[in-house]
Protein backbone atom coordinates (compact mmCIF):
# COMPACT_ATOMS: atom_id res chain seq x y z
CA UNK A 1 0.00 0.00 0.00
CA UNK A 2 1.19 3.47 -0.83
CA UNK A 3 0.48 6.24 1.64
CA UNK A 4 -1.53 9.14 0.29
CA UNK A 5 0.04 12.33 1.61
CA UNK A 6 -1.36 15.81 2.05
CA UNK A 7 0.53 18.81 0.67
CA UNK A 8 1.76 19.64 4.18
CA UNK A 9 2.88 16.06 4.82
CA UNK A 10 4.72 16.07 1.49
CA UNK A 11 6.51 19.31 2.36
CA UNK A 12 7.56 17.78 5.68
CA UNK A 13 8.98 14.71 3.91
CA UNK A 14 10.94 16.99 1.57
CA UNK A 15 12.21 19.08 4.49
CA UNK A 16 13.38 16.08 6.48
CA UNK A 17 14.98 14.54 3.40
CA UNK A 18 17.23 17.59 3.23
CA UNK A 19 17.70 18.34 6.93
CA UNK A 20 17.96 14.83 8.36
CA UNK A 21 19.65 13.02 5.47
CA UNK A 22 21.56 15.86 3.85
CA UNK A 23 20.06 15.32 0.39
CA UNK A 24 19.98 18.76 -1.26
CA UNK A 25 16.59 19.96 -2.43
CA UNK A 26 18.06 20.85 -5.83
CA UNK A 27 18.97 17.18 -6.22
CA UNK A 28 15.37 16.17 -5.47
CA UNK A 29 14.21 18.57 -8.20
CA UNK A 30 16.73 17.10 -10.62
CA UNK A 31 15.64 13.56 -9.74
CA UNK A 32 12.01 14.56 -10.29
CA UNK A 33 12.81 15.94 -13.73
CA UNK A 34 14.74 12.81 -14.74
CA UNK A 35 11.91 10.59 -13.49
CA UNK A 36 9.35 12.55 -15.51
CA UNK A 37 11.58 12.40 -18.59
CA UNK A 38 11.86 8.61 -18.31
CA UNK A 39 8.11 8.15 -18.05
CA UNK A 40 7.42 10.51 -20.95
CA UNK A 41 10.01 8.79 -23.15
CA UNK A 42 8.42 5.43 -22.40
CA UNK A 43 5.00 6.77 -23.43
CA UNK A 44 6.48 8.07 -26.68
CA UNK A 45 7.91 4.69 -27.64
CA UNK A 46 11.25 4.90 -25.84
CA UNK A 47 12.72 8.17 -27.12
CA UNK A 48 11.96 11.91 -27.17
CA UNK A 49 14.38 12.65 -29.99
CA UNK A 50 12.84 14.87 -32.65
CA UNK A 51 9.65 15.41 -30.64
CA UNK A 52 8.28 18.88 -29.96
CA UNK A 53 7.50 19.91 -26.38
CA UNK A 54 5.68 22.96 -25.07
CA UNK A 55 6.30 23.39 -21.34
CA UNK A 56 4.13 25.83 -19.36
CA UNK A 57 5.79 26.87 -16.10
CA UNK A 58 4.65 28.74 -13.05
CA UNK A 59 7.07 30.66 -10.83
CA UNK A 60 7.23 28.08 -8.04
CA UNK A 61 8.91 24.71 -7.60
CA UNK A 62 6.50 23.03 -10.00
CA UNK A 63 7.72 25.40 -12.67
CA UNK A 64 11.29 24.66 -11.59
CA UNK A 65 10.60 20.96 -12.19
CA UNK A 66 9.37 21.95 -15.65
CA UNK A 67 12.50 23.97 -16.40
CA UNK A 68 14.78 21.11 -15.32
CA UNK A 69 12.69 18.68 -17.39
CA UNK A 70 13.00 20.98 -20.42
CA UNK A 71 16.80 20.87 -20.21
CA UNK A 72 16.82 17.06 -19.91
CA UNK A 73 14.45 16.61 -22.86
CA UNK A 74 16.53 18.99 -24.97
CA UNK A 75 19.73 17.11 -24.09
CA UNK A 76 18.01 13.96 -25.39
CA UNK A 77 17.28 15.51 -28.77
CA UNK A 78 13.85 17.08 -28.32
CA UNK A 79 12.66 20.47 -29.56
CA UNK A 80 11.64 22.44 -26.48
CA UNK A 81 9.66 25.65 -25.92
CA UNK A 82 9.36 26.92 -22.32
CA UNK A 83 6.89 29.59 -21.30
CA UNK A 84 7.42 31.01 -17.82
CA UNK A 85 4.42 32.97 -16.60
CA UNK A 86 6.41 35.68 -14.92
CA UNK A 87 10.01 36.87 -14.79
CA UNK A 88 13.06 34.85 -13.79
CA UNK A 89 13.91 37.53 -11.24
CA UNK A 90 10.56 36.83 -9.56
CA UNK A 91 11.41 33.16 -8.94
CA UNK A 92 13.27 31.79 -5.93
CA UNK A 93 15.56 29.01 -4.74
CA UNK A 94 15.92 25.83 -6.76
CA UNK A 95 13.35 26.98 -9.31
CA UNK A 96 15.38 30.18 -9.91
CA UNK A 97 18.52 28.11 -10.57
CA UNK A 98 16.79 25.98 -13.19
CA UNK A 99 15.13 28.96 -14.88
CA UNK A 100 18.47 30.76 -15.12
CA UNK A 101 20.01 27.64 -16.69
CA UNK A 102 17.15 27.44 -19.19
CA UNK A 103 17.55 31.11 -20.02
CA UNK A 104 21.29 30.68 -20.70
CA UNK A 105 20.72 27.63 -22.90
CA UNK A 106 18.17 29.57 -24.93
CA UNK A 107 20.65 32.41 -25.50
CA UNK A 108 23.33 30.01 -26.72
CA UNK A 109 23.99 30.15 -30.44
CA UNK A 110 24.25 26.36 -30.44
CA UNK A 111 20.89 25.73 -28.80
CA UNK A 112 18.87 25.79 -32.03
CA UNK A 113 16.04 23.70 -30.65
CA UNK A 114 15.61 25.24 -27.19
CA UNK A 115 13.44 28.34 -26.70
CA UNK A 116 12.79 30.13 -23.44
CA UNK A 117 10.17 32.87 -23.08
CA UNK A 118 9.64 35.16 -20.11
CA UNK A 119 6.09 36.19 -20.81
CA UNK A 120 3.40 38.09 -19.10
CA UNK A 121 -0.14 36.89 -19.57
CA UNK A 122 -0.99 39.53 -22.17
CA UNK A 123 1.91 38.52 -24.44
CA UNK A 124 1.12 34.83 -24.10
CA UNK A 125 -2.56 35.48 -24.72
CA UNK A 126 -1.73 37.07 -28.05
CA UNK A 127 0.63 34.21 -28.93
CA UNK A 128 -1.88 31.62 -27.82
CA UNK A 129 -4.57 32.87 -30.17
CA UNK A 130 -2.25 33.77 -33.08
CA UNK A 131 -0.22 30.55 -33.41
CA UNK A 132 -0.64 26.82 -33.69
CA UNK A 133 1.20 26.02 -30.47
CA UNK A 134 -1.32 23.28 -29.76
CA UNK A 135 0.26 21.25 -32.56
CA UNK A 136 3.27 20.31 -30.41
CA UNK A 137 3.68 16.58 -29.75
CA UNK A 138 3.57 17.04 -25.99
CA UNK A 139 2.30 19.81 -23.74
CA UNK A 140 3.71 19.74 -20.22
CA UNK A 141 1.72 21.39 -17.45
CA UNK A 142 4.15 22.63 -14.78
CA UNK A 143 2.12 25.65 -13.74
CA UNK A 144 1.07 24.78 -10.21
CA UNK A 145 1.99 21.84 -7.99
CA UNK A 146 0.93 20.88 -4.49
CA UNK A 147 0.65 24.41 -3.11
CA UNK A 148 -2.48 25.60 -4.89
CA UNK A 149 -5.49 26.12 -2.58
CA UNK A 150 -7.65 28.59 -4.52
CA UNK A 151 -9.17 28.38 -7.96
CA UNK A 152 -7.44 29.69 -11.07
CA UNK A 153 -8.65 33.03 -12.37
CA UNK A 154 -8.71 35.06 -15.57
CA UNK A 155 -6.40 33.88 -18.36
CA UNK A 156 -4.98 30.91 -16.43
CA UNK A 157 -8.50 29.65 -15.79
CA UNK A 158 -9.29 30.05 -19.49
CA UNK A 159 -6.09 28.25 -20.48
CA UNK A 160 -6.76 25.34 -18.11
CA UNK A 161 -10.34 25.07 -19.40
CA UNK A 162 -9.10 24.95 -22.99
CA UNK A 163 -6.66 22.15 -22.21
CA UNK A 164 -9.39 20.31 -20.34
CA UNK A 165 -11.80 20.67 -23.26
CA UNK A 166 -9.26 19.18 -25.66
CA UNK A 167 -9.45 15.94 -23.76
CA UNK A 168 -13.24 15.91 -23.80
CA UNK A 169 -13.31 15.85 -27.60
CA UNK A 170 -11.25 12.96 -29.00
CA UNK A 171 -11.86 14.23 -32.53
CA UNK A 172 -9.75 17.34 -31.93
CA UNK A 173 -6.11 17.28 -32.89
CA UNK A 174 -4.16 17.91 -29.71
CA UNK A 175 -0.81 17.21 -28.04
CA UNK A 176 -0.25 14.50 -25.44
CA UNK A 177 -0.74 16.32 -22.14
CA UNK A 178 1.45 15.63 -19.12
CA UNK A 179 0.93 17.23 -15.71
CA UNK A 180 3.77 17.43 -13.20
CA UNK A 181 2.69 16.42 -9.67
CA UNK A 182 -0.99 17.25 -10.26
CA UNK A 183 -3.12 18.79 -13.01
CA UNK A 184 -2.91 22.54 -12.46
CA UNK A 185 -6.04 24.01 -10.92
CA UNK A 186 -6.63 21.16 -8.47
CA UNK A 187 -6.12 21.48 -4.73
CA UNK A 188 -4.19 18.26 -4.10
CA UNK A 189 -5.76 17.83 -0.66
CA UNK A 190 -9.29 17.74 -2.04
CA UNK A 191 -11.16 15.12 -4.02
CA UNK A 192 -13.42 17.76 -5.59
CA UNK A 193 -12.21 20.27 -8.19
CA UNK A 194 -12.19 23.85 -6.94
CA UNK A 195 -12.50 25.54 -10.35
CA UNK A 196 -11.12 25.22 -13.86
CA UNK A 197 -8.23 22.79 -14.15
CA UNK A 198 -6.09 20.96 -16.66
CA UNK A 199 -7.13 17.49 -17.80
CA UNK A 200 -4.01 15.37 -18.40
CA UNK A 201 -3.31 12.18 -20.33
CA UNK A 202 -0.54 11.40 -17.84
CA UNK A 203 0.33 12.76 -14.41
CA UNK A 204 3.76 12.16 -12.91
CA UNK A 205 3.72 12.80 -9.18
CA UNK A 206 6.63 12.38 -6.81
CA UNK A 207 7.36 10.33 -3.68
CA UNK A 208 3.71 9.56 -2.82
CA UNK A 209 0.27 10.11 -4.34
CA UNK A 210 -1.92 12.94 -3.12
CA UNK A 211 -5.69 12.91 -2.67
CA UNK A 212 -6.45 14.67 -5.95
CA UNK A 213 -4.28 12.09 -7.75
CA UNK A 214 -6.24 9.09 -6.56
CA UNK A 215 -9.80 9.91 -5.51
CA UNK A 216 -12.62 11.03 -7.79
CA UNK A 217 -13.81 13.26 -9.17
CA UNK A 218 -10.47 15.13 -9.03
CA UNK A 219 -8.53 11.98 -9.94
CA UNK A 220 -10.49 11.73 -13.20
CA UNK A 221 -8.42 14.66 -14.49
CA UNK A 222 -5.06 12.92 -13.92
CA UNK A 223 -5.18 10.45 -16.79
CA UNK A 224 -2.70 7.66 -16.12
CA UNK A 225 -0.90 8.21 -12.81
CA UNK A 226 2.77 7.42 -12.26
CA UNK A 227 4.29 7.83 -8.78
CA UNK A 228 8.05 8.40 -9.07
CA UNK A 229 10.63 7.78 -6.37
CA UNK A 230 12.99 10.77 -6.28
CA UNK A 231 15.19 9.77 -3.36
CA UNK A 232 13.32 10.50 -0.14
CA UNK A 233 14.01 7.72 2.42
CA UNK A 234 11.01 5.37 2.73
CA UNK A 235 10.97 5.69 6.52
CA UNK A 236 9.97 9.34 6.20
CA UNK A 237 6.87 8.32 4.26
CA UNK A 238 6.17 5.42 6.63
CA UNK A 239 6.39 7.76 9.63
CA UNK A 240 4.03 10.30 8.11
CA UNK A 241 0.78 10.56 10.10
CA UNK A 242 -1.44 9.89 7.08
CA UNK A 243 -3.83 6.95 7.46
CA UNK A 244 -5.03 6.99 3.87
CA UNK A 245 -3.50 4.56 1.39
CA UNK A 246 -3.68 3.49 -2.23
CA UNK A 247 -3.90 -0.27 -2.85
CA UNK A 248 -1.18 -1.72 -5.06
CA UNK A 249 -0.60 -4.82 -7.11
CA UNK A 250 1.93 -5.92 -4.48
CA UNK A 251 -0.82 -6.13 -1.84
CA UNK A 252 -2.65 -8.69 -3.97
CA UNK A 253 0.58 -10.50 -4.82
CA UNK A 254 1.49 -10.88 -1.14
CA UNK A 255 -1.94 -12.27 -0.31
CA UNK A 256 -1.69 -14.79 -3.15
CA UNK A 257 1.70 -15.81 -1.79
CA UNK A 258 0.38 -16.33 1.73
CA UNK A 259 -2.48 -18.50 0.50
CA UNK A 260 -0.52 -20.42 -2.13
CA UNK A 261 -1.25 -24.15 -2.39
CA UNK A 262 1.12 -26.52 -0.60
CA UNK A 263 1.65 -30.23 -1.05
CA UNK A 264 -0.54 -31.00 1.98
CA UNK A 265 -3.45 -28.73 0.98
CA UNK A 266 -6.97 -30.16 0.98
CA UNK A 267 -10.45 -28.71 0.75
CA UNK A 268 -10.75 -27.62 4.38
CA UNK A 269 -7.31 -26.00 4.57
CA UNK A 270 -8.30 -24.01 1.49
CA UNK A 271 -11.23 -22.60 3.44
CA UNK A 272 -14.92 -23.31 3.85
CA UNK A 273 -17.67 -20.76 3.28
CA UNK A 274 -21.41 -20.47 3.74
CA UNK A 275 -23.43 -18.15 1.49
CA UNK A 276 -26.78 -17.28 3.10
CA UNK A 277 -28.65 -15.72 0.22
CA UNK A 278 -31.64 -15.68 -2.08
CA UNK A 279 -35.42 -15.51 -1.88
CA UNK A 280 -38.31 -16.31 -4.18
CA UNK A 281 -37.85 -13.11 -6.19
CA UNK A 282 -34.01 -12.98 -6.12
CA UNK A 283 -32.76 -16.46 -6.90
CA UNK A 284 -29.88 -15.28 -9.09
CA UNK A 285 -28.16 -13.46 -6.22
CA UNK A 286 -27.55 -16.73 -4.38
CA UNK A 287 -26.17 -18.31 -7.56
CA UNK A 288 -23.84 -15.42 -8.39
CA UNK A 289 -22.43 -15.08 -4.86
CA UNK A 290 -21.90 -18.83 -4.41
CA UNK A 291 -20.26 -19.34 -7.80
CA UNK A 292 -17.97 -16.31 -7.28
CA UNK A 293 -16.93 -17.59 -3.85
CA UNK A 294 -15.88 -20.94 -5.31
CA UNK A 295 -14.25 -19.37 -8.37
CA UNK A 296 -12.21 -17.13 -6.04
CA UNK A 297 -10.56 -20.23 -4.59
CA UNK A 298 -12.53 -21.34 -1.52
CA UNK A 299 -12.11 -25.07 -0.84
CA UNK A 300 -15.77 -25.81 -0.09
CA UNK A 301 -18.88 -23.66 -0.50
CA UNK A 302 -22.36 -24.24 0.95
CA UNK A 303 -25.35 -22.12 -0.02
CA UNK A 304 -28.23 -21.68 2.43
CA UNK A 305 -31.48 -20.65 0.72
CA UNK A 306 -35.18 -20.60 1.53
CA UNK A 307 -36.60 -24.10 1.07
CA UNK A 308 -38.76 -23.36 -1.96
CA UNK A 309 -35.84 -22.09 -4.10
CA UNK A 310 -33.31 -24.75 -3.08
CA UNK A 311 -33.82 -26.90 -6.18
CA UNK A 312 -33.73 -23.95 -8.57
CA UNK A 313 -30.49 -22.65 -7.09
CA UNK A 314 -28.99 -26.15 -7.14
CA UNK A 315 -29.79 -26.40 -10.85
CA UNK A 316 -28.00 -23.14 -11.63
CA UNK A 317 -24.85 -23.15 -9.48
CA UNK A 318 -21.62 -25.03 -10.08
CA UNK A 319 -21.88 -28.73 -9.35
CA UNK A 320 -19.31 -28.44 -6.56
CA UNK A 321 -21.52 -26.21 -4.39
CA UNK A 322 -23.72 -27.79 -1.70
CA UNK A 323 -27.25 -26.35 -1.32
CA UNK A 324 -29.32 -26.50 1.89
CA UNK A 325 -32.91 -25.28 2.20
CA UNK A 326 -34.38 -23.67 5.33
CA UNK A 327 -37.67 -22.45 6.77
CA UNK A 328 -39.26 -19.61 4.88
CA UNK A 329 -42.13 -17.13 4.90
CA UNK A 330 -45.16 -17.34 2.66
CA UNK A 331 -43.45 -14.86 0.37
CA UNK A 332 -40.44 -17.12 -0.08
CA UNK A 333 -37.88 -15.35 2.17
CA UNK A 334 -36.01 -16.66 5.21
CA UNK A 335 -38.13 -16.92 8.35
CA UNK A 336 -36.79 -16.14 11.81
CA UNK A 337 -37.30 -19.80 12.74
CA UNK A 338 -34.52 -20.78 10.31
CA UNK A 339 -31.89 -18.91 12.34
CA UNK A 340 -30.98 -21.76 14.71
CA UNK A 341 -30.46 -24.27 11.90
CA UNK A 342 -28.40 -21.85 9.80
CA UNK A 343 -26.25 -20.97 12.82
CA UNK A 344 -25.63 -24.65 13.44
CA UNK A 345 -24.53 -25.16 9.83
CA UNK A 346 -22.29 -22.07 9.98
CA UNK A 347 -20.27 -23.51 12.85
CA UNK A 348 -18.64 -25.87 10.35
CA UNK A 349 -17.40 -22.96 8.24
CA UNK A 350 -14.49 -20.54 8.28
CA UNK A 351 -16.66 -17.64 7.14
CA UNK A 352 -20.25 -16.82 6.18
CA UNK A 353 -21.79 -14.22 3.86
CA UNK A 354 -25.27 -12.90 4.52
CA UNK A 355 -27.62 -10.73 2.51
CA UNK A 356 -27.46 -11.18 -1.27
CA UNK A 357 -31.02 -11.32 -2.64
CA UNK A 358 -32.38 -11.97 0.85
CA UNK A 359 -35.28 -9.48 0.84
CA UNK A 360 -35.85 -7.30 3.89
CA UNK A 361 -39.52 -6.56 3.41
CA UNK A 362 -40.76 -8.77 6.24
CA UNK A 363 -40.05 -8.33 9.93
CA UNK A 364 -39.40 -12.05 10.41
CA UNK A 365 -36.61 -11.94 7.81
CA UNK A 366 -35.06 -8.89 9.45
CA UNK A 367 -35.13 -10.72 12.80
CA UNK A 368 -33.50 -13.72 11.10
CA UNK A 369 -30.65 -11.49 9.93
CA UNK A 370 -30.12 -9.85 13.31
CA UNK A 371 -30.10 -13.21 15.08
CA UNK A 372 -27.46 -14.59 12.68
CA UNK A 373 -25.21 -11.58 13.17
CA UNK A 374 -25.60 -11.25 16.93
CA UNK A 375 -25.14 -14.99 17.58
CA UNK A 376 -22.62 -15.65 14.80
CA UNK A 377 -20.03 -18.37 15.33
CA UNK A 378 -17.73 -17.33 12.45
CA UNK A 379 -16.58 -14.13 10.73
CA UNK A 380 -19.28 -12.69 8.51
CA UNK A 381 -19.63 -10.61 5.35
CA UNK A 382 -22.80 -8.50 5.18
CA UNK A 383 -24.23 -7.16 1.93
CA UNK A 384 -27.47 -5.90 0.38
CA UNK A 385 -30.52 -6.89 2.45
CA UNK A 386 -28.26 -8.13 5.21
CA UNK A 387 -27.33 -4.46 5.61
CA UNK A 388 -30.80 -3.08 5.02
CA UNK A 389 -32.20 -5.38 7.71
CA UNK A 390 -29.78 -3.89 10.24
CA UNK A 391 -30.16 -0.20 9.35
CA UNK A 392 -29.49 2.07 11.15
CA UNK A 393 -26.51 -0.02 12.25
CA UNK A 394 -26.01 -0.47 15.99
CA UNK A 395 -23.78 -3.57 16.22
CA UNK A 396 -20.04 -4.08 16.63
CA UNK A 397 -17.56 -6.55 15.25
CA UNK A 398 -14.91 -8.28 17.34
CA UNK A 399 -11.33 -9.25 16.63
CA UNK A 400 -12.19 -12.96 16.81
CA UNK A 401 -15.48 -12.71 14.86
CA UNK A 402 -14.93 -9.82 12.47
CA UNK A 403 -17.69 -8.21 10.45
CA UNK A 404 -17.09 -7.04 6.87
CA UNK A 405 -19.79 -4.69 5.55
CA UNK A 406 -20.03 -4.00 1.80
CA UNK A 407 -22.57 -1.20 1.17
CA UNK A 408 -22.94 1.02 -1.85
CA UNK A 409 -23.51 4.69 -1.04
CA UNK A 410 -27.32 4.37 -0.68
CA UNK A 411 -27.01 1.42 1.69
CA UNK A 412 -24.33 3.27 3.62
CA UNK A 413 -26.66 6.22 4.19
CA UNK A 414 -29.24 3.82 5.60
CA UNK A 415 -26.62 2.27 7.88
CA UNK A 416 -25.81 5.76 9.13
CA UNK A 417 -29.50 6.57 9.53
CA UNK A 418 -29.28 9.67 7.36
CA UNK A 419 -30.75 10.81 4.09
CA UNK A 420 -28.17 13.56 3.65
CA UNK A 421 -25.39 13.52 1.07
CA UNK A 422 -22.04 12.31 2.34
CA UNK A 423 -19.53 15.02 1.49
CA UNK A 424 -16.45 13.31 2.94
CA UNK A 425 -16.66 9.65 1.93
CA UNK A 426 -13.22 8.79 3.28
CA UNK A 427 -13.67 10.49 6.65
CA UNK A 428 -17.17 9.11 7.12
CA UNK A 429 -16.08 5.58 6.22
CA UNK A 430 -13.14 5.86 8.63
CA UNK A 431 -15.35 7.04 11.49
CA UNK A 432 -17.93 4.30 10.89
CA UNK A 433 -15.33 1.51 10.82
CA UNK A 434 -13.78 2.80 14.05
CA UNK A 435 -17.10 3.24 15.84
CA UNK A 436 -18.41 -0.23 14.98
CA UNK A 437 -15.07 -2.11 14.89
CA UNK A 438 -15.78 -3.41 11.38
CA UNK A 439 -14.07 -3.57 8.01
CA UNK A 440 -16.16 -1.35 5.75
CA UNK A 441 -16.10 -1.70 1.98
CA UNK A 442 -17.79 1.41 0.59
CA UNK A 443 -18.48 0.57 -3.05
CA UNK A 444 -18.42 3.12 -5.83
CA UNK A 445 -15.99 4.77 -8.20
CA UNK A 446 -12.71 4.02 -6.43
CA UNK A 447 -14.14 1.81 -3.68
CA UNK A 448 -12.85 2.30 -0.13
CA UNK A 449 -11.77 -0.25 2.46
CA UNK A 450 -11.85 1.18 5.99
CA UNK A 451 -10.28 -0.67 8.94
CA UNK A 452 -11.23 -0.45 12.63
CA UNK A 453 -7.87 1.20 13.41
CA UNK A 454 -8.58 4.18 11.15
CA UNK A 455 -6.75 3.15 8.00
CA UNK A 456 -8.60 3.71 4.73
CA UNK A 457 -7.42 2.16 1.47
CA UNK A 458 -8.50 3.49 -1.92
CA UNK A 459 -8.83 0.71 -4.49
CA UNK A 460 -7.62 1.86 -7.94
CA UNK A 461 -8.93 -1.05 -10.04
CA UNK A 462 -12.39 -1.48 -11.55
CA UNK A 463 -14.53 0.48 -13.98
CA UNK A 464 -18.07 1.67 -14.64
CA UNK A 465 -18.88 -1.60 -16.36
CA UNK A 466 -19.59 -3.15 -12.95
CA UNK A 467 -22.69 -0.96 -12.64
CA UNK A 468 -25.01 -3.78 -13.70
CA UNK A 469 -27.16 -6.21 -11.76
CA UNK A 470 -25.27 -8.98 -10.00
CA UNK A 471 -21.88 -7.29 -9.71
CA UNK A 472 -22.37 -6.65 -5.98
CA UNK A 473 -23.33 -10.28 -5.38
CA UNK A 474 -20.25 -11.38 -7.30
CA UNK A 475 -18.00 -9.09 -5.25
CA UNK A 476 -19.48 -10.43 -2.00
CA UNK A 477 -18.70 -13.95 -3.16
CA UNK A 478 -15.11 -13.02 -4.06
CA UNK A 479 -14.50 -11.31 -0.72
CA UNK A 480 -15.94 -14.32 1.10
CA UNK A 481 -13.78 -16.68 -0.94
CA UNK A 482 -10.65 -14.71 -0.07
CA UNK A 483 -11.55 -14.68 3.62
CA UNK A 484 -12.25 -18.43 3.56
CA UNK A 485 -8.77 -19.08 2.19
CA UNK A 486 -7.23 -16.73 4.75
CA UNK A 487 -9.02 -18.28 7.72
CA UNK A 488 -8.34 -21.80 6.42
CA UNK A 489 -4.70 -21.10 7.28
CA UNK A 490 -4.76 -18.38 9.94
CA UNK A 491 -6.98 -17.49 12.86
CA UNK A 492 -9.14 -14.42 12.23
CA UNK A 493 -7.60 -11.18 13.40
CA UNK A 494 -8.03 -7.55 12.32
CA UNK A 495 -4.88 -7.44 10.19
CA UNK A 496 -5.30 -10.60 8.11
CA UNK A 497 -8.99 -9.77 7.61
CA UNK A 498 -8.15 -6.29 6.35
CA UNK A 499 -5.38 -7.47 4.03
CA UNK A 500 -7.58 -10.21 2.55
CA UNK A 501 -10.34 -7.69 1.80
CA UNK A 502 -7.88 -5.24 0.21
CA UNK A 503 -6.54 -8.04 -2.01
CA UNK A 504 -10.08 -9.17 -2.89
CA UNK A 505 -11.12 -5.68 -4.00
CA UNK A 506 -7.97 -5.18 -6.04
CA UNK A 507 -8.25 -8.51 -7.87
CA UNK A 508 -12.02 -8.26 -8.36
CA UNK A 509 -11.52 -4.80 -9.85
CA UNK A 510 -8.75 -6.08 -12.09
CA UNK A 511 -11.01 -8.92 -13.25
CA UNK A 512 -13.60 -6.26 -14.05
CA UNK A 513 -11.03 -4.30 -16.06
CA UNK A 514 -10.11 -7.42 -18.02
CA UNK A 515 -13.80 -8.13 -18.63
CA UNK A 516 -14.31 -4.59 -19.92
CA UNK A 517 -11.43 -5.04 -22.38
CA UNK A 518 -12.97 -8.26 -23.68
CA UNK A 519 -16.66 -7.42 -23.73
CA UNK A 520 -16.73 -3.60 -23.36
CA UNK A 521 -17.80 -1.73 -20.27
CA UNK A 522 -21.26 -1.32 -21.73
CA UNK A 523 -21.93 -5.03 -22.27
CA UNK A 524 -19.89 -6.86 -19.64
CA UNK A 525 -21.86 -8.92 -17.10
CA UNK A 526 -21.26 -9.97 -13.52
CA UNK A 527 -20.47 -13.48 -14.72
CA UNK A 528 -17.76 -12.03 -16.97
CA UNK A 529 -16.02 -10.63 -13.88
CA UNK A 530 -16.05 -14.06 -12.25
CA UNK A 531 -14.82 -15.72 -15.43
CA UNK A 532 -11.88 -13.29 -15.64
CA UNK A 533 -10.60 -14.08 -12.14
CA UNK A 534 -8.08 -16.60 -13.46
CA UNK A 535 -6.57 -14.02 -15.80
CA UNK A 536 -6.47 -11.53 -12.94
CA UNK A 537 -4.58 -14.01 -10.75
CA UNK A 538 -2.12 -14.67 -13.57
CA UNK A 539 -1.65 -10.95 -14.20
CA UNK A 540 -0.83 -10.35 -10.53
CA UNK A 541 1.61 -13.24 -10.27
CA UNK A 542 3.47 -12.82 -13.55
CA UNK A 543 7.04 -11.53 -13.48
CA UNK A 544 7.47 -8.15 -15.15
Amino acid sequence: MQKVLSAEEMREVDRLTTEKYGIPSILLMENAAHAAARVIAEKLGGSVEGKSFLILCGKGNNGGDGAALARILWMRGAFVWIHLFGKVKETKGDARINFEIAEKISWSAKSGSFYFFEENLKDFNEYYYASNWDNHDVLIDALFGTGLTRKLENFLASLAATICNWQKNPAWEKPFIVSIDSPSGLDVDRADPIGENVRADLTVTFTAPKMANVFPPASDFNGELFVADIGSPPELIDNSPSQTFLAEREDARKWLGRTRLSSDSYKKTRGTALIVAGSKNFIGAAVLASDACFAAGAGMVWAATPESVQKTVAAKVSDEIIINGFAETEKGAFAESAAEDVLELSEKMNVAALGCGLSSAEETTRKFVRRLVEDRKVPMVLDADGLNSLSPFDLKGTDELPLVLTPHIGEFKRLLGTGEEIEDRIGTARDFARKHNVVLVLKGERSLIAAPDGRVVINPTGNAGVSRAGSGDTLTGIITGFLAQTYGREKPDPENTFKAVVAALYIAGLAGDLAAEKFSGRLMRATDIRNCLLEAFEEIEKND
